[in-house]
């Protein structure tokens, strides 16, 4: 029998030895015997023999991608895997590609470009090279004086000119980030109906329940491998925006693409919109999504499995599906239902923990101690602050101590106060994290009578870490760990400058959204870390995509947070960061897919074979550049004597 994705060597054409292909992954997909591979190979023909066919049903039988996936140019890479076109051929001509933002380059066309694709004319006599087209975004993007104003003129770019939109933002990715993600974007949803200029991402509603496979192909592109979702219940630190929660699904593929290099048109941002309970919205005229009470229950339920099966019978059983922002009532729970059935995430509780993790295993460098000696103690205890919570027992459990000793470690504040197992109506992620205690109500008493070594702050609680609890924590410790990391920077349990003060320059500082640098009065200048999850979720996005994973574990997020934190120079301690400079952040993410790609072949979590033996140059190869294709055909001449008209 054939192995599955082997590339077998025939000595037809091109087409046949895709078909052997095909033939070899439908054969072990169906376990056929080796008898029946004749049957298999004369079926891929016939598959292709046709003039329109189905591709993803063809990625959903054999189990291997889409038709393209397994031509010539796949193995030309240097393993197996989809690879990025370098000389696309376009049907489209004229207008049409002006209004394209996959396809457009404004006046970076050359005339022949123009000429050959019938748009001379529709665009000004003049011809501009990439570089100067961002230096004149960037020159009308500094007239604008507010953050909004910002984040609209990048998303009308996007909308315009895609690849020009990501050569800006990678041209200074630590410029723009605050503007397309956090914490503008909160901003930008809060507004996103005023905002909205076309379509970018399925909407998708309770209404629509039982047609959703329909409404899939809506999207233009057949061959999507990444997805985020969200249901816009949870929206950063401010709450339910119902259907205005679309900028989340879309600021967070940019930043697929931006930092980890993931291609844009294989990405889908999607709305799953059941309502809202918030009463400002339903009340708005203005208002762009459903106007009524959230669907919640049964009828919800049905929705997201509906979903999740319409988007694997679809994309395959290797497209991405990441939650996000979902309320803590369903995040847990459809992580938990899900995660091994589906190639899904929630980034809010595994990739906020494994940014969050990564700094602390950096401030170890610091603290000059071992993971299990520290004492944590959470406020909040929502998805972020379990996430956090269960991927440290992860950690010290795989640093030899046992799942007991590292529960110990671990105390968490909710609205009631010290989680104790004396408390009821505790959820199931609760009680693994209750310990045995006298009740505690309030955060300065538990920081108190605990004495830990750290503070993790995840509970969008503005100004929860108080003077006297900052005070406290430098009286224990000499290096107190303060994480402020709730979003957006309204909302952040104290700012860098409080913590450096109230510290004396001793505190171990991370936040979730970014904050300037300081400079105390003894002339030390810290420059805060921003434990962004962008440093974790584009490079697990890219890795899991270029191996074509099923399945992602636990394991896949601490081995990210772990190279994240071996990437933090001593010159970056010393400066105060927990994490390597933004600007590296495409780098980052690179080392974190090749680590994914090389756990995945050694714990049989990918799908395509035969495995690459150089790991990074399989995974570079997959890389979305967003330099400009030319479109001019492949033009040549015979000689002349070749083209002599015969006369008779």
């Amino acid at each position: 029998m054939f192995k599955l994705g082997s590339v077998v060597r025939y000595p037809g054409d091109c087409t046949d030895r895709r078909c052997i292909l095909v033939a070899a992954a439908v054969s072990s997909r169906l376990e056929m015997n080796a008898a029946r591979n004749v049957s298999s190979l004369a079926f891929a023909r016939r598959l292709f023999s046709r003039e329109t066919f189905n591709k993803p049903a063809l990625s959903r039988l054999t189990g291997v991608g889409t038709l393209s996936d397994l031509g010539p140019e796949r193995r030309s890479s240097g393993g197996p895997g989809p690879s990025p076109s370098h000389q696309p051929h376009i049907k489209k001509r004229g207008y049409e590609i002006t209004r394209n933002p996959h396809l457009n380059k404004g006046m970076a066309f050359t005339l022949e470009e123009r000429l050959q694709l019938g748009i001379h004319g529709l665009l000004p006599p003049c011809f501009l090279t990439q570089d100067v087209q961002v230096l004149r975004v960037l020159k009308s993007y500094e007239t604008k004086t507010n953050d909004l104003d910002k984040y609209i003129i990048l998303m009308t770019l996007q909308d315009r000119n895609e690849k020009l939109f990501y050569r800006v933002l990678t041209s200074n990715i630590e410029k723009f980030m605050p503007i397309i993600y956090t914490p503008t974007v909160g901003l930008a949803c809060q507004q996103y109906g005023l905002a909205f200029r076309r379509p970018r991402g399925l909407f998708i509603t309770i209404h629509d329940k039982g047609h959703i496979a329909t409404m899939l192909k809506s999207w233009p592109v057949e061959d999507i491998k990444a997805i985020v979702v969200t249901d816009g219940e949870r929206i950063l630190g401010l709450g339910d925006l119902g259907s205005y929660g679309m900028g989340i699904p879309v600021g967070k593929l940019a930043l697929y693409t931006a930092c980890g290099g993931v291609n844009p048109q294989h990405c889908l941002p999607v709305l799953l919109d059941v309502g809202t309970d918030n009463e400002t919205l339903l009340n708005d005229p203005l208002y762009i999504g459903l106007k009524h009470k959230r669907v919640r229950g049964e009828a919800y339920d049905e929705l997201v499995d509906e979903f999740m099966q319409a988007v694997t019978d679809r994309y395959g059983m290797s497209c991405l599906i990441q939650f996000e922002d979902f309320a803590n009532s369903n995040a847990f729970r459809l992580l938990n239902k899900y995660r091994n059935k589906y190639l899904t995430f929630n980034d809010d509780i595994q990739g906020t923990a494994s940014v969050a993790v990564a700094g602390i295993l950096a401030a170890m460098r610091i603290t000059k101690d071992k993971l299990h000696d520290h004492k944590f103690v959470f406020q909040g205890a929502g998805e972020a602050a379990m996430g956090i919570a269960h991927l440290l027992m992860i950690a010290m459990e795989k640093a030899g101590i046992s799942k007991e000793e590292a529960v110990k470690k671990i105390w968490m504040v909710d609205s009631k106060g010290l989680i104790t197992k004396g408390r009821t109506h505790l959820t199931h992620e609760k009680q693994v994290f209750a310990q045995d205690h006298e009740p505690i109500r309030s955060l300065e008493e538990v920081v108190q009578k605990i004495k830990p070594t750290a503070l993790i702050g995840v509970a969008a609680i503005a100004g929860a870490f108080t003077e006297k609890i900052l005070k406290d924590m430098a009286s224990f410790n000499k290096h107190p760990i303060i994480f402020a990391l709730s979003n957006p920077t309204s909302k952040s349990e104290c700012t860098a400058e409080e913590c450096y003060h109230l510290t004396e320059g001793r505190g171990i500082f991370a936040s979730g959204s970014p904050f300037d640098p300081v400079t105390l009065a003894d002339g030390r200048t810290f420059y805060p870390g921003q434990g962004n999850n962008a440093y974790i979720f584009p490079g697990v996005a890219l890795g899991v995509i270029t191996c074509g994973a099923r399945h992602m574990d636990d394991d896949i997020f601490l081995i990210s947070a772990e190279v994240l934190a071996e990437l933090v120079t001593e010159k970056d301690l010393a400066e105060g960061r927990l994490y390597p400079p933004l600007g590296t952040i495409r780098d980052v993410s690179f080392k974190i897919a090749t680590r994914i790609v090389d756990y995945a072949y050694k714990h049989n979590l990918a799908a395509w074979y035969p495995e690459p033996e150089d790991k990074e140059a399989f995974v570079r190869a997959q890389i979305y550049s967003p330099d400009y294709d030319s479109f001019v055909l492949d033009n040549y001449k015979w000689p002349e004597e070749a083209m002599e008209i015969q006369k008779v």
